[in-house]
């Protein structure tokens, strides 16, 4: 009898998914569909529930060929990655119900349920297949996208699998110098196994010259599909760096890098979605940068910002995403002037920017404090960090540039672009809805922070809510206000153009090609020359043959034609005698 209570809750919404695949389309199954999209990640929230009652729960137990598998580990940190992922899950079902999408269903609660599975694993083995199903399945949300999608899902497939194997390989190299334990603790860089399994978080993660995928495959998705992957497979990484490199140093620096560059990347963007998936690469890095403080405070506040980052960049996402649904673009030089058609929407949007940018009484106002108060108060032993700190207190402001006003002003205010459309449908405006009030909920000064605070894995006695920083924040977000209002009235604010912003990959894709080009050139050189070889070869090898036995060769000139039967019958006789002398 199976204990259902020792199996993965990620596999329940795999198998939720793999339900949808056979499932036909029709208004009865369409319905069933949604139930399950909708219905599986609340049983896996329970299912976590029933599961994880006490400080850590270990189960699931595998030996194959005398390698130990841990399928599942819950503990105060994967569970709040597990929780987060069921309830942007029901919220992504919501604002996906107008979808009649079959591959959109299945590969949505699949590449959720991999998540999920991948950081309740208790081993990098079942970490590996789990990170290798969310690159899999996540890649037909991008191909929905359409035609222009696909060259991007492609390449975005290439990157994730790569990652996967890298991760693999230092797994096997990290565990060759651990006893032949693939236990998924505590990493660090001891060892070129340790080095691997970064570069492989680092390529999901977004690390700097690694994080092109994202600006790559998200704008090209579907308008769903967008939504979903935002929300997991960073996520994913960011947990595999919370579990196995706190307190690295190296992330430190990465981190800030993260945080910086992608402001000025977003400020000339001109498609929306880009823009936002810029930003979710600056605030990656603060997360990044808190795991590598690695202090109590620093690691309540990364999984703080990654809860309800998940939330209001979800809802940033989904706004444009109705948007899209409504005008059919997201690119700033074509909007404008939508609030008078979809003032909820642009409501939403609001406060999803308010949010991001960490506005007294929005989300990140009471999380992404605590990242940058660990970097001041280690900076007093470190003195580089207060450069670190400067360098984040940059990217918050910003994140108020790009995010916080760049986002909604262009979309439903600046000039009136003329467009007339209806109001976001109704499931989109609830899940709209349902994460704007998180974002509210979970900042409010008289309960609601604390209830966040208490999922975090170390006791939390951090006021966000003090005249300092209240009074700090405000003066930084209306800096950037002032700022934008300067650059914007004086025409230095960069102009919104029919224009791609080119990235890193640049250099890959025109390296890229020049070396297949000149690989391809070599190698039809080398073939030509050792065909012409080849064949002059074989015609002078087929030459002499035919010189020699041919019917006019000099074979049948110096032989009469018995002899050659005549050999042929000692020859036969000869295998005779030794098959008999054999046997």
């Amino acid at each position: 009898m199976i204990d259902i209570l020792q199996i993965n809750p990620g596999i329940w919404l795999i198998l939720s998914g793999i339900i949808c695949t056979l499932v036909p389309n029709g208004p009865l199954t369409q319905l069933t569909r949604k139930c399950l999209v909708i219905g599986a990640p609340v049983f896996t929230a329970f299912m976590i529930t029933q599961i994880f009652t006490s400080d850590i729960v270990v189960a699931g137990l595998i030996t194959i060929a005398d390698i130990e598998l841990t399928t599942l580990r819950i503990d105060s940190l994967s569970m709040v990655w597990g929780y987060l992922f069921c309830l942007i899950g029901v919220l992504n079902g919501i604002f996906g119900l107008h979808e009649k999408c079959r591959i959109t269903d299945s590969s949505a609660l699949i590449y959720s349920g991999a998540a999920i599975a991948g950081v309740l694993s208790g081993d990098l083995l079942t970490l590996f297949l789990f990170w290798e199903l969310t690159a899999i399945s996540s890649v037909f949300l991008v191909w929905r996208g359409g035609e222009h999608a696909y060259a991007a899902g492609v390449r975005y497939l290439a990157l994730h699998v790569l990652s996967g194997v890298i991760l693999l390989i230092g797994a096997v190299i990290h565990a060759r110098f651990n006893g032949g334990s693939y236990v998924f603790n505590h990493i660090g860089l001891q060892n070129l196994g340790g080095w691997l399994i970064l570069l492989a978080i680092g390529i999901k993660c977004g690390f700097p010259f690694l994080h092109m995928w994202m600006q790559d495959a998200y704008p090209k998705a579907s308008i769903t599909g967008t939504v979903i992957l935002s929300a997991f497979t960073t996520k994913m990484a960011i947990y595999t760096l919370a579990r196995g490199y706190v307190g690295t140093e190296i992330l430190i620096y990465i981190g800030a890098v993260m945080t910086c560059f992608p402001v000025f990347f977003a400020l000339v963007e001109n498609d929306l979605r880009r823009v936002l998936s810029f930003s979710l690469n600056n605030q990656l890095g603060f997360m990044v940068c808190g795991i590598g403080i690695g202090t109590e405070l620093a690691i309540n506040g990364v999984v703080g910002q990654v809860f309800v980052h998940v939330i209001f960049k979800s809802l940033l996402f989904m706004s444009i995403g109705a948007v899209i649904y409504r005008v059919g673009t997201a690119k700033a030089s074509e909007l404008g002037g939508l609030f008078r058609s979809m003032p909820i929407t642009a409501l939403f949007c609001l406060i999803g920017a308010g949010s991001i940018a960490a506005f007294p009484l929005l989300a990140a106002f009471v999380t992404k404090a605590m990242i940058i108060s660990s970097v001041i108060y280690e900076a007093h032993h470190n003195s580089v960090l207060y450069l670190i700190a400067a360098m984040l207190l940059f990217a918050s402001a910003g994140v108020m540039e790009h995010s916080g006003i760049k986002v909604p002003y262009f979309t439903f205010f600046s000039h009136d672009s003329g467009r007339r459309v209806k109001e976001a449908p109704w499931n989109m405006l609830v899940a709209m809805g349902l994460a704007a009030s998180l974002c509210i909920f979970l900042a409010f000064p008289w309960g609601g922070y604390q209830m966040l605070y208490d999922l975090l894995p170390y006791e939390a006695d951090y006021k966000p809510y003090t005249v300092d920083h209240v009074v700090f924040q405000l003066q930084l977000l209306f800096a950037a206000i002032t700022a934008f209002c300067i650059l914007k009235k004086s025409g230095l604010y960069p102009a919104e153009k029919r224009s791609e912003i080119l990235d890193f990959d640049w250099f890959y894709r025109k390296c890229g090609f020049h070396i297949v080009k000149s690989i391809n050139r070599a190698w039809n050189a080398l073939d030509a020359r050792l065909f012409s070889t080849t064949r002059d070869v074989s015609n002078s090898i087929n030459r002499r043959l035919y010189g020699v036995f041919s019917p006019i060769g000099g074979f049948s000139k110096t032989a009469p034609s018995g002899l050659s039967a005549v050999m042929t019958a000692a020859m036969l006789i000869l295998v005779l005698i030794l098959v008999y002398f054999v046997r």
